[in-house]
């Protein structure tokens, strides 16, 4: 059965091209001497992207290949103004991130409802004859052409935006966590990679408050080489603010284990190892306190440690108490999304980019002017290919 969880589309995307303006002369009977009445052409539709919030995947993308915005309208007789093109809207999930698809460079990043991004600006319409009227050139014989449209393919990456993200092995318990302190229902069952795909939930806490869990697949030693299922599904956890690492009580060296999921990340992105971690030693249920005790000393140094169980429910309010203490401690504030820490596109398609980006020193800064409307940012990477005449 074909999974309902897509984070990774590629779209073609062309904004409209500027409607040309008209070069006509009037002459009536009852107006032999008119002169010029060429209208103006239309401005082409511009692309858009605006973050939604009700989808958190991109499967209304999957088989959009195409957006293609309306061309404007030419310019008439009698100064008739060209009909403007239709904009195009894509609706994307919160947390969406936007690469040239041809380039690998960063465009743009949608991290919240309602946030639009002007993607391709339409081109602009050509002036008819009539504005070039003067004095000394009283019948202009000639009118603009519209701006040509802009095109480009995009790749559309979800990273989802949680507080708190699980790493664990496969079957170290973190769907059973989720399943436990949220109304999430992700699929559980007794043998490795259950979870298939990324999964939310909402824990709630003291005084109606809460914060949003996420769970993706269990990665194994040698992830960042494709072992599994590779380091596929952690950029889903790349924005979250805590990292709560998940071992099982059975396993015969619980460091050790924190340790090759401390590397994995590492080579995933070496900027993971500076957020806040909290390690919970799951399933204590097969555990007497003598042997968790003796456990103690050989934990982690530097990471505070819960001993839980998902089942019976053990440690699960400390966990939680600890969870939100750790989320809003002063030294974890959540941070500004910036350009930069999505500037090189980390799957394996895109690996190649790598390279190029790093030797060219590339900063992934943006710019950004607001061009009078304060809710659209207005992108300026892709200049049109002709002047206006």
């Amino acid at each position: 059965m074909e999974s309902n969880f897509v984070d990774y589309v590629k779209i073609c995307c062309r904004s409209g091209k500027g409607g040309r303006g008209s070069m006509h002369l009037k002459h009536v009977k009852y107006n032999p001497n008119g002169g010029p009445d060429g209208g103006d052409g239309g401005d082409g539709g511009s692309v858009f992207l605006r973050g939604n919030h009700n989808y958190w995947t991109l499967l209304h993308l999957k088989y959009q290949r195409h957006v293609f915005a309306q061309h404007g309208g030419n310019g008439g007789r009698d100064k008739c103004h060209g009909t403007k093109g239709k904009d195009e809207y894509i609706d994307v999930p919160c947390g969406t991130v936007v690469y040239d698809a041809e380039t690998g460079k960063f465009v743009c990043d949608v991290s919240y409802d309602g946030q639009v991004v002007c993607l391709l600006k339409g081109g602009r319409g050509g002036l008819g004859n009539f504005q070039f009227r003067s004095a000394t050139n009283q019948a202009p014989r000639f009118a603009q052409p519209g701006e040509p449209m802009q095109e480009m393919t995009i790749i559309l990456e979800l990273k989802l935006l949680a507080d708190v993200g699980l790493v664990g092995f496969p079957n170290a318990g973190k769907s059973t966590l989720l399943s436990s302190l949220s109304s999430a229902r992700p699929k559980i069952a007794n043998y490795p990679f259950t979870t298939l795909e990324p999964s939310l939930g909402i824990v709630g806490y003291h005084d109606k408050q809460s914060f949003v869990m996420a769970d993706i697949p269990g990665i194994i030693e040698g992830a960042s080489e494709g072992k599994g299922l590779g380091l596929r599904f952690l950029r889903h956890i790349e924005r979250n603010s805590l990292l709560l690492f998940m071992v099982p009580g059975d396993t015969e060296d619980i460091k050790h284990e924190y340790e090759v999921l401390l590397n994995e990340l590492g080579k995933f992105n070496p900027e993971m190892l500076d957020k806040h971690r909290v390690l919970a030693v799951t399933k204590c249920d097969l555990l007497d306190e003598e042997l968790i005790d003796m456990l103690r000393d050989t934990l982690p140094d530097g990471v505070q440690t819960v001993f839980i169980s998902s089942v019976t429910g053990q440690g699960l309010e400390e966990l939680k108490n600890v969870l939100w203490a750790e989320l809003n401690s002063e030294s974890n504030k959540l941070q500004t999304i910036m350009a930069e820490d999505t500037l090189v596109h980390r799957d394996k398609d895109m690996a190649r980019f790598a390279k190029e980006l790093a030797e060219e020193g590339e900063d992934g800064a943006i710019e950004v002017e607001t061009d009078g409307q304060d809710d659209i940012e207005w992108l300026d990477d892709f200049e049109y290919e002709d002047e206006e005449p």
